[in-house]
């Protein structure tokens, strides 16, 4: 399964009419994960007003979504941080905005859209990254083909993850699901048959 999460953990804050608001993004894998960093949040910012979360959990298996306002107007806080999840196309997050309220009411719209903001900076500082399942295999090849089947390789978005070097080199060669076999197709044809492969497993990366 393909999917969009995040590298790791960010931070943004906003200052809006006085009120603080601070983001945070964190992948999770589950959602006791999710709500693990939601209450870790909240305890860090116990003296705060608001702490809104949100989180969208699809592993392939589970599917979770859900969105707390937090004591804020209902739709205004928690929704726009799951919009915001959900607009990127990630899977696998989990978001608290904390919200130290400043004297100025912002109205609907105004929350609507701090809270928003600061998701997006925290998505942002954290950095997505794109999971997908992999295959391997192992092309072994004589010297004089070094060249040939590492270029062969990196144009076809492939990479060598391992070398061997003895009497022949081996590479283990890793792809995305589903092209390990038209490249293995493609080495034989470039090397005109002077490859030895041999296909490996498949992960998650």
């Amino acid at each position: 399964m393909d999917y969009k999460t995040l590298k790791g953990v960010g931070t943004a804050e906003l200052v809006v009419k006085k009120s603080v608001f601070i983001g945070y993004a964190s992948p999770a894998n589950t959602e006791g994960e999710a709500k693990e960093f939601i209450d870790k949040i909240k305890t860090h910012h116990s003296d705060a007003t608001h702490n809104v979360s949100a989180y969208v959990i699809n592993d392939g298996r589970n599917f979770a979504v859900r969105y707390d306002d937090d004591g804020e107007p209902k739709g205004s806080a928690g929704k726009p941080v799951l919009k915001v999840i959900q607009n990127k196309g990630l899977s696998n997050v989990v978001i608290v905005v904390t919200r130290y309220f400043g004297g100025i009411k912002l109205g609907y719209g105004g929350l609507v859209k701090a809270y928003s903001d600061a998701a997006s900076l925290a998505i942002e500082n954290a950095g997505i990254v794109e999971v997908y399942e992999t295959e391997r295999f192992e092309v072994t090849f004589p010297y004089n083909l070094f060249h040939a089947v590492r270029e062969t390789i990196e144009k076809a978005g492939a990479k060598v993850v391992g070398e061997e070097y003895g009497e022949l080199v081996t590479f283990t060669v890793e792809t995305r699901k589903g092209e390990a076999e038209p490249l293995m197709a493609l080495l034989t044809e470039k090397t005109r048959g002077r490859v030895r492969l041999r296909p490996l497993f498949m992960r998650a990366v």
